[in-house]
């Protein structure tokens, strides 16, 4: 069953209008398709006027919508199914909130990894709500680093709605680990892509997010804290979490604008969690044309560049 956020809701009830129509359609054998038919474009056209002015904290809700595809799904339909998972960090375990693997692209091996959230609850508990331990990103470091070896191109899958902040992680060194990835990620001889493709919270998201190109899907966001977290922070309340995802500029649209971000990926027309088949192919074919494009720079040019791009980020006074 669909879910509908609180503003999809006109959307809700013209999808049943739409399955009633057919239904009738079905039951008496008669000809109802020029009724379907002005239903189908009033969905469209109400899905446009709600998806084109959307609040940031909408696009929050947005990128945590339980029927929006997660890493896996994006993996998995880019490689064709040829994903072969690799686990554990070789010191203390596999970490189930990252993933990562080898897979084919157009016939070409390519390394994924990313933060995977669960589907139910089960998968939510088991998958740490895609929340990495320092394991987690020194199992994507020891990955990025067999890449390296193989010469075989990067792309991480960004969705998390931070490093798990517990104190077994603190005593692991979760900072470190963080910190030692985005430090070795920009010394990476191959081509590294980062999409954005849910929550990108943090350092959570940064430890994956050191890329060549880094880019978002339309409805995602990008930021140093939620929203949540900011209002609790600023008026000891989560209510003020709308004022806050304004205040904090944390949209694609505002990333960019900062040239936080290289790109911004656009989504079928209500959403890529009504078009799994849509946004995947949206993403592929991204993929593709970054992996183009960064092929014809040198290694040592790609790795001035990626330097350079990240120390013009921030304001100094």
């Amino acid at each position: 069953m669909s879910h509908y956020l609180d503003f999809e809701s006109p959307l809700k009830e013209l999808q049943e209008q739409i399955e009633q129509t057919e239904q009738i359609g079905k039951s008496t054998d008669v000809d109802m398709s020029d009724k379907i038919d002005a239903l189908q474009q009033k969905y469209v056209q109400t899905a446009q006027d709600i998806f084109t002015n959307l609040s940031p904290w909408q696009r929050v809700q947005l990128s945590r919508h339980p029927d929006r595809p997660y890493t896996l799904a994006y993996i998995n339909a880019i490689s064709d199914g040829s994903f072969m998972e690799l686990h554990g960090d070789r010191n203390v375990k596999d970490d189930k909130a990252m993933v990562g693997g080898f897979g084919l692209l157009n016939g070409r091996s390519v390394m994924f990894i990313g933060q995977q959230k669960g589907i139910n609850t089960k998968m939510r508990q088991y998958r740490n709500f895609g929340m990495p331990n320092p394991e987690g990103y020194r199992k994507a470091l020891r990955l990025m680093k067999l890449a390296e070896k193989f010469n075989k191109p990067i792309v991480t899958f960004i969705d998390t709605p931070g490093a798990f902040p517990g104190l077994e992680a603190e005593e692991r060194g979760q900072g470190e680990a963080i910190a030692r990835n985005i430090y070795e990620m920009m010394r990476l001889k191959v081509p590294v892509i980062c999409i954005i493709i849910g929550e990108g919270a943090s350092g959570g998201a940064l430890g994956i997010g050191v890329g060549d190109k880094v880019v978002m899907l339309e409805n995602t966001w990008y930021s140093v804290i939620s929203p949540e977290s900011c209002s609790s922070i600023l008026w000891r309340s989560w209510e003020h979490k709308e004022k806050a995802a304004s205040a904090l500029k944390l949209t694609p649209q505002d990333m960019k604008g900062f040239g936080l971000v290289d790109d911004i990926i656009q989504e079928p027309i209500a959403g890529a969690h009504r078009s799994h088949d849509e946004i995947f192919q949206s993403v592929r074919s991204s993929i593709l044309g970054y992996l183009k494009e960064l092929d014809a720079v040198m290694p040592e040019d790609r790795i001035a560049l990626r330097i350079e791009k990240f120390n013009k980020m921030g304001v100094w006074c």
